[in-house]
């Protein structure tokens, strides 16, 4: 059986827990130690005063030893001149605290274990002559460190008991905005976008990780209300020519009309056809634009020629409104771009401006280079322009100005989407540039030294 991952809650409740745990328990280690050194320290001390007591006695008044232990209470203790026992107290003898110098006497304070288990504390101190050595029982002592390690020891269950209650509850605590973030994701759905995650705090990790969130969600509202909008301005794009094809053919259908009367709905009907025709193509075109599937094909260009070939194309469309078209490339331009995507940009442009412009009126396309070395193409128009309301929505997909008269015109509002896309695709930018009042100015920039990337409307 497959166990299931603990949660985090648990998962910080355990670390929390398993730090303080060790914590404590070096705490505890270190207190026993420190306590047991400085008791020791202690003992030491008490055994030097009296192997320094010992001493001067001997070396002074010898006669006086056997008072030291009826008068100043040490009853373990031993002197010996060369190999002869000089004295020795009952108890030292007793407990046979001279095997503890056979093994090994110095001046440094050792424990030595009897044979009924008791533990003493034995110092030496030897002169050329004789040797004086002293004892104390360290049982007490021990028992003293004995009973802080059993205080110490039962001590660490209950704080471990207590890490384990209050990483718990502050795990609780820290995770709660999480918990919080998860209600409210749920209630995110397709429909409700607008809804976003709570924010107590913006600077914190939680803050900053709903803040994203945040973003993302309304990076996705956009999404979302653009596909919307998209799809019911392609529907209706698409109704309209379908509606015209099936009220001609309805009423042809209904009424004998002559030769000539059959030509004009069967040409009618061809008019609606390519409208649909064009439309389809712009939209495969942003479908494969937005999926990233179009591979750019960047070489060196000539503007000023690229610019002089689509002019050429487009002129008999302004010579049928009696339009005065001219191009004006004083010097060479030169970039690195995708030729067919940028021909296709200039191409809208041009023809977006002889569309909106009236007869006799003038359009014109300059090509010129920035002092940074980027190429920069404007096309100008005499027509209405664009007023201040709609400048900033001009290129959004199915966006016109006029919807009436731009689809009288044969436009679908998709012409300058396709346009800033291919721009953007080749690393460019373009830009609704004057004021408006006096005819449109559309203004591309290309880059000129540095290769192009794919980009995506």
């Amino acid at each position: 059986m497959k166990l299931r991952p603990p949660s985090v809650r648990a998962r910080l409740t355990l670390w929390h827990a398993g730090v303080l745990t060790l914590i404590i328990c070096t705490f505890s280690a270190g207190i026993l130690l420190f306590v047991g050194a400085r008791l020791y320290a202690a003992l030491d001390a008490q055994l030097g005063r009296e192997v320094t007591t010992i001493d001067k006695i001997y070396r002074e008044e010898p006669e006086e030893l056997k008072d030291l232990a009826s008068h100043w209470g040490l009853t373990l203790f031993q002197v010996m001149e060369g190999p002869r026992v000089r004295y020795e107290t009952e108890a030292w003898g007793r407990e046979g605290l001279s095997a503890a110098l056979r093994t090994g006497d110095s001046t440094s304070p050792l424990s030595w274990t009897a044979a009924n288990g008791r533990r003493y504390r034995v110092q030496t101190v030897s002169a050329s002559s004789y040797r004086v050595a002293a004892a104390i029982e360290e049982t007490s002592l021990r028992n003293t460190l004995w009973t802080l390690a059993i205080i110490l020891a039962m001590g660490i269950p209950f704080a471990v008991g207590l890490a384990i209650a209050g990483g718990y509850f502050l795990a609780g605590r820290v995770l709660s905005p999480v918990g919080a973030m998860a209600e409210k994701a749920r209630e995110i759905t397709a429909e409700s976008l607008a809804k976003r995650l709570p924010v107590d705090n913006a600077e914190d990790e939680f803050g900053r990780l709903a803040t994203v969130f945040n973003d993302t969600l309304s990076r996705l509202q956009d999404a979302f209300e653009r596909l919307r909008r998209f799809t019911a301005d392609a529907s209706h794009e698409l109704r309209t020519p379908l509606t015209a094809m099936r009220s001609v053919g309805e009423v042809a259908l209904r009424n004998t009309l002559d030769v000539t009367a059959y030509r004009d709905v069967i040409g009618s009907m061809l008019e609606e056809v390519d409208r649909l025709t064009r439309l389809v193509e712009s939209l495969l075109i942003l479908t494969r634009a937005d999926s990233g599937t179009v591979q750019l094909a960047p070489e060196a260009l000539d503007i000023g020629v690229l610019a002089g070939n689509v002019v050429d194309q487009l002129r008999v469309l302004a010579d049928e409104k009696q339009q005065t078209l001219t191009l004006r490339a004083a010097i060479p331009v030169r970039a690195i771009a995708d030729a067919a995507l940028v021909r296709h940009a200039l191409m809208n442009l041009i023809h977006n401006a002889i569309k909106y412009t009236p007869k006799s009126g003038a359009i014109s396309v300059e090509v010129n280079a920035t002092g940074s070395g980027q190429a920069v193409i404007e096309v100008r128009d005499t027509g209405p322009g664009i007023p201040v309301a709609h400048r900033n929505r001009i290129f959004d997909r199915f966006y016109r100005v006029d919807a009436s008269r731009s689809r009288d015109e044969g436009g679908v509002g998709l012409g300058l989407a396709i346009a800033r896309w291919a721009i953007e695709a080749n690393g460019g930018k373009i830009e609704l540039a004057g004021d408006g009042a006096q005819g449109g100015v559309f203004r591309v920039l290309l880059p000129a030294n540095n290769a192009p990337t794919l980009g995506k409307q």
